[in-house]
């Protein structure tokens, strides 16, 4: 085996020491039976034949037959693994072509841009959204200071407010990280990965993406496609996210992005609540002086009622003494066809409301004590129409 078969990769390094140690092993059982054979034959020769070696010979013969036949599949399993190997080294180059036509590819902004927004546009999907009803893609819109702005993502939450998001994200220090073989140069590069970033938070922050899409959540949201990007970007610049946070651009990737998006759903629904939490309040302030202006008016109309029936008892007093005793000589002396009807009083009061500290009409008193865990019939009834 030849050492650049060796060096195709470490995945084929146990299989060629394996195959080694094989051949080593045969070549040694090879050697010792060379070595029985010939100390036999040199015996057979000093010494004159005898039928007990007989089974000896066959014994040898068997062996060595066993020994050929092993051989034979050693250098089968031998061409086959050096088939395996060739196979091996291709792949390994195929892969380190593909490998850097993709790095030249990333290295492309339009491309690098498009790669983002299909991998958010996958945590979106897995996250169960829906296109067209759950979020939109490069939604066109105009900021507050007048200048076009298209965002890679739009999330529409229940609300309906929504979180932009974007996901063209620079990381060509990173690449280059990766790609570096010295220490030095690996920690430069990093250094650069941290610089871009932070150069495109600014941007962002600049774009103004909240003010055109209302309403919207007061922050944009970059999206790293890789967790390693920004790890690696916080190895150098540990404030990063703080950075970012100042001027309301929120750092998210996959791993991330998701828990945020629900924690800003829920926030806002908090919001909603309080809100109609406020409402409600003020609802009951309107109800309650509502309900004390009636109470006002009802506490007149009892007093003006009361005062009636008063009157109309006075009334009906002065003219049964006074006046109906005239009408009923009329009747006496046969005048009239029909006697004159008597009003009859009116003997009612009016009900006054009860104060705040006695209990509404079929409610019971409240009970302490052993009497409170009494579960029999109440000592009496009322129906509502007392006092």
């Amino acid at each position: 085996m030849s050492p650049g078969n060796c060096r195709t990769g470490p995945a084929g390094s146990p299989v060629v020491d394996a195959a080694s140690l094989l051949t080593g092993l045969l070549v040694g059982a090879l050697l010792a039976t060379a070595v029985t054979l010939g100390v036999v034959a040199l015996v057979a020769r000093n010494r004159p034949a005898d039928d007990g070696l007989e089974p000896v010979h066959e014994s040898l013969d068997h062996l060595h037959r066993l020994l050929a036949g092993i051989e034979r599949d050693r250098a089968t399993a031998h061409g086959e693994l050096r088939e395996q190997m060739g196979t091996v080294g291709q792949t390994s180059a195929m892969l380190r072509q593909e490998t850097a036509a993709l790095v030249t590819a990333l290295r492309t902004p339009h491309v690098r841009g498009r790669w983002g927004e299909v991998q958010l546009r996958r945590v979106v999907e897995v996250a169960g959204l829906l296109e067209h009803c759950d979020f939109v893609e490069q939604p066109s819109a105009t900021n507050d200071a007048g200048a076009g702005v298209r965002p890679d993502l739009v999330v529409t939450l229940s609300d309906g407010r929504q979180v932009v998001v974007d996901a063209k994200v620079p990381f060509t220090g990173y690449i280059e990280a990766v790609q570096a073989e010295d220490v030095a140069v690996r920690a430069e590069r990093i250094v650069a990965h941290a610089r871009q970033l932070r150069a495109h938070v600014d941007i962002l922050a600049a774009r103004r993406y909240p003010t055109a899409f209302r309403p919207a959540a007061p922050f944009t949201v970059l999206f790293v496609p890789s967790d390693g990007f920004l790890t690696t970007a916080l190895e150098a610049e540990p404030g990063l996210l703080e950075y970012g946070f100042a001027r309301d651009v929120v750092l998210a990737t996959p791993s991330t992005l998701l828990a945020l998006l629900r924690t800003v759903a829920y926030s806002w629904r908090q919001e909603r609540l309080a809100r109609d939490a406020d409402q409600v309040l003020e609802v009951g302030r309107r109800l309650h002086a509502r309900l004390s202006t009636l109470s006002g008016h009802l506490t007149r109309l009892g007093s003006a009622l009361s005062s009636t029936l008063t009157r109309y008892n006075e009334t009906v007093g002065s003219y049964e003494s006074s006046v109906l005793v005239a009408a009923r000589r009329f009747d006496d002396l046969g005048v009239a066809e029909s006697p004159v009807p008597t009003p009859p009083p009116v003997e009612a009061t009016v009900r006054t409301l009860r104060p705040a500290e006695l209990p509404l009409p079929g409610d019971l008193p409240r009970r302490t004590g052993p009497a409170a865990h009494d579960d029999g019939p109440p000592a009496a009834e009322r129906d509502g129409t007392t006092g």
